[in-house]
């Protein structure tokens, strides 16, 4: 593979992990029944983190209003995580392993140039909901990182990036969807509490159960 001029002014990050890597895409190789398999899932999977916070959502309607708030802010914290995942993107620009490590096995597609490895988008959004969902609820959080970690490991299988990428990813999206989720469930609350006695009441609380039950 003849690599672009412009890839050499790009950062090669195959110098920090790319030994890893290889061992990573050579079970790949060894284990073709499982590419398709992996290929679906790594990007099918985000919606399980999706399913977690609806969940985190559902559960927080029978619960007070600050659990709520930081059901709603959940999503915020993962948009926010990923968007400045995609700055860092751009400032980093290391080019994908498949251009500088291009005799390894790779399951997934080589990108275009200017779709870098650093941080992995991917690892972010699931990284970054781990840390959401750990303040609202500890046993969604558990799941999240259960499949946070899986979904690590398929991009690294499938050949998107190196182990560093989604270290790095994990790095910046805990504590950036971790204080963007505490941030707003204190300084959002009065919002929430004010729509829940509106017309979203519906979405955000449900009434008390039993005989005396009020909409109060």
């Amino acid at each position: 593979m003849t690599v672009h001029p412009l890839i050499s002014l790009a950062f090669d990050g195959s110098g920090i992990d790319g030994s890893l890597f290889t061992a990573g895409t050579d079970l790949a190789r060894d284990t073709r029944w499982l590419n398709t398999p992996l290929e679906v899932w790594t990007n099918a999977g985000l919606g399980v983190f999706a399913v977690l916070m609806l969940v985190g959502w559902w559960k927080a309607r029978r619960r007070d209003t600050p659990a709520m708030t930081l059901a709603l802010a959940a999503p915020v914290a993962v948009v926010l995580s990923f968007a400045i995942a995609e700055i860092v993107k751009k400032v980093v620009a290391e080019v994908r392993p498949c251009y500088s490590l291009p005799h390894d096995y790779f399951v997934d597609a080589c990108p275009a140039r200017s779709d870098y490895a650093f941080p992995s988008g991917h690892s972010t959004v699931a990284a970054a909901t781990v840390a959401a969902l750990w303040l609202l609820d500890r046993r969604l959080a558990v799941i999240a990182a259960i499949f946070a970690l899986f979904e690590g490991f398929t991009r690294v299988y499938l050949g998107a990036h190196y182990p560093h990428d989604v270290l790095g990813a994990a790095l910046l999206a805990l504590p950036v969807a971790y204080l963007t989720s505490r941030l707003l469930g204190h300084a959002a609350v009065p919002l929430v509490t004010r729509l829940r006695a509106g017309v979203l009441r519906p979405l955000l609380a449900v009434p008390p159960r039993g005989p005396e039950a009020s909409w109060q």
